[in-house]
């Protein structure tokens, strides 16, 4: 009832101010077939099925120097709760709820819940993919002119309202952030750098912080039917639990579009790892895998989430090389990524260590991923999207994943595999 009342009153308001004034709506149901989707299966485990929904309401005002938008969102997995039940407060939250004002036509500033999305999304991005996405509570200074763009970003975190002094205790979030974000555009170059200071709350003392800082550039080029992409980040500071950072992050890839319909493109990705055969103190005491932070994982290291997007596989980093090609027409497009992975430092082979007490590395080879996907846009108002990816494993992955076969061994005989439907609906009730 909150939703309709809120909705009623916007609806009223903007009959005075429809040009300023629109609601929109998003409703995402996605079907997916999970077998080794994140993890890879061993012979006991069936593959799992299930519908999960996305379901948004976008305000939005825009004025001369005055935004804000309000995003409204629902996320629940068809059938998790009975039908006799029309609410559920779990599966409710607020996206989005920011104002903005300009102080100058080149100055201003947001505050409030807001997703932060910068370059690729490589280290700050809105998670789209996952229906539940990603928003921070931050303030935002922003400057732009025709060719330049500086962001400014602060967050400060707690778990609510004190008079006195509390530790910070929500998993998985920081308690401190402020970013720096520039950009600049020459023609068809786009280079931008970016260094974020995250701090996470001391498991030892309640007004400590632990900071680490991760600093670097994404470069682009478009010209005519080219594209090309260098980005190169670093990583330094502190852990939470006080240990040395020295981690970093390279990437390259170019493209090219054959009569505006063919894209072929390839590249590769590569981000640092711990060595877990290397056992100096030295090299222990210091953070070598790099933290992709808060950025949109989905995109990268194919679909099959196995790598940072929610698939851990023993911090020993990535090498990523892959092939991608696109056909677009009109309605729709089709796309095919080919990825060869492979890990950035060395995998321990236990079973030697166990029978000869020695440190020596497996086979860094991760496997073949092969992601298929097809969109149709039917309107401006609904699409589908549908995909089916293939991996190819190998043992060092499977031991990486904690599936071995009764040898102890890397197991690899199940296939992995993941397919999902997904329709869209975005309807523009006021525009």
């Amino acid at each position: 009832m909150k939703i309709q009342a809120i909705a009623l009153i916007i609806m009223l308001a903007a009959n005075t101010m429809s040009a300023q004034f629109t609601l929109t709506g998003e409703l995402r149901p996605r079907t997916e077939y999970r077998h080794g989707y994140k993890t890879l299966l061993d012979s006991g485990q069936q593959a799992g099925i299930f519908t999960s929904q996305r379901t948004r309401l976008n305000f939005n005002y825009i004025s001369a120097r005055f935004n804000a938008s309000l995003v409204l969102q629902d996320v629940r997995t068809w059938g998790n709760q009975a039908q006799g039940n029309t609410y559920d407060i779990n599966t409710y939250g607020l996206h989005e709820a920011w104002g903005e004002y300009w102080f100058t036509k080149k100055f201003g500033i947001r505050s409030g819940r807001q997703e932060l999305s910068y370059d690729d999304e490589r280290l700050m991005g809105s998670v789209s993919w996952n229906q539940q996405g990603r928003s921070h509570d931050a303030l935002l200074f922003k400057y732009s002119d025709s060719t330049f763009t500086m962001h400014l970003g602060i967050a400060y975190n707690q778990n609510a309202e004190n008079s006195t002094a509390i530790g910070y205790t929500i998993a998985g979030s920081y308690k401190e952030l402020q970013f720096l974000w520039l950009n600049k555009k020459w023609g068809g170059l786009s280079t931008s750098a970016m260094i974020i200071n995250n701090g996470f709350q001391s498991p030892v003392a309640i007004n400590s912080t632990r900071y680490s800082q991760t600093m670097g550039t994404h470069n682009e080029y478009r010209k005519g039917a080219f594209f090309g992409l260098l980005k190169f980040y670093y990583q330094t500071g502190v852990d939470a639990s006080k240990k040395d950072i020295q981690a970093y992050h390279a990437g390259a890839e170019v493209q090219y579009t054959l009569q505006k319909k063919i894209m072929l493109g390839c590249g590769f990705e590569l981000m640092s790892g711990q060595s877990q055969t290397d056992t100096a103190k030295a090299y222990t005491d210091v953070v070598h895998n790099f933290s992709t932070l808060y950025g949109t994982g989905h995109k990268f290291n194919g679909f099959m989430d196995l790598y940072y997007a929610g698939g851990a596989h023993g911090n020993v980093g990535l090498t990523n090389v892959y092939l991608k090609t696109r056909y677009k027409s009109e309605k729709y497009w089709v796309g095919l990524d080919i990825h060869q992975f492979m890990a950035a430092a060395d995998v321990l082979d236990l079973k030697k260590l166990a029978a000869e007490g020695t440190y020596s590395a497996l086979d860094p080879n991760l496997g073949l991923e092969i992601d298929l996907t097809l969109n149709c846009s039917l309107s401006s108002m609904f699409s589908l999207q549908a995909g089916y990816s293939h991996y190819l494993p190998t043992a060092t992955l499977a031991l990486l994943k904690g599936v071995t076969d009764y040898k102890g061994e890397g197991y690899t005989g199940q296939t992995a595999n993941w397919a999902y439907l997904m329709l869209i609906f975005k309807p523009a009730f006021i525009k």
